[in-house]
C-alpha cells in the first residue's frame, strides 16, 4: 500500500506535519472506524471518521469520534440549514475523488464547507483518514482544522 495519497500530498503541500499510520483495512468491518481504532491499538473517541452529508441539499464534510454518531439537527445548524442527511456513497465519492472507507477531509477533489466535533480539542494527536482504505495520518487538531478549513463545532448526538 502506498503511503502517498492526494490527501497525504495535500497536507505536505500545506506544510502540516502528520505521521503516516497504516491498518490492516476490513472491508467486512461493521463500523469501520471502530475497526481501525482497534487495529492501531488507539481509542476509538481518538480516530476521527470523515463523513459526506448534505445540508439544504448542499454538500458538506463531517469529521467526528469513530465511536459516536452524528446528530443531523446539530450538523444543520452548524451549516445554518434546517434540514441535514448523510450524502449516498456514489455521491460522495464522485465528489471527494476518494473510495468510501478511504475519504478524507484533506485534498478533496472539490472543496466543501466542513466541520469537526469540537472534542478533536481534547487530543494532542487525532488519527484521521489518510485518503486510501487502511491509511489513518496523526496529527495535531489545530494543524487539521488548518488544512482542511474546518470549523470546530459540536456534532455528535
Amino acid at each position: 500500500m502506498s503511503r502517498t495519497t492526494v490527501a497525504t500530498l495535500a497536507l505536505a503541500k500545506a506544510g502540516i506535519a502528520f505521521s503516516a499510520c497504516p491498518y490492516d483495512y476490513d472491508p467486512d468491518a461493521p463500523r469501520i472506524g471502530l475497526q481501525a481504532a482497534e487495529a492501531l491499538g488507539r481509542s476509538p473517541d481518538q480516530v476521527f471518521k470523515t463523513l459526506m452529508a448534505e445540508v439544504d441539499g448542499k454538500p458538506v464534510c463531517v469529521v467526528v469520534p469513530s465511536d459516536r454518531e452524528v446528530s443531523m439537527k446539530k450538523l444543520a445548524a452548524a451549516f445554518g440549514g434546517k434540514s441535514a442527511q448523510m450524502m449516498k456513497p456514489a455521491d460522495a465519492e464522485r465528489l471527494t475523488g476518494f473510495k468510501v472507507g478511504g475519504i478524507s477531509p484533506f485534498g478533496q477533489r472539490r472543496t466543501v464547507p466542513t466541520a469537526m466535533d469540537e472534542t478533536a480539542e481534547l487530543f494532542e494527536e487525532l488519527l484521521i483518514n489518510g485518503g486510501q482504505r487502511g491509511l489513518l495520518v496523526g496529527l495535531k487538531p489545530a494543524d487539521a482544522v488548518r488544512a482542511a478549513q474546518m470549523r470546530l463545532v459540536d456534532l455528535v448526538a
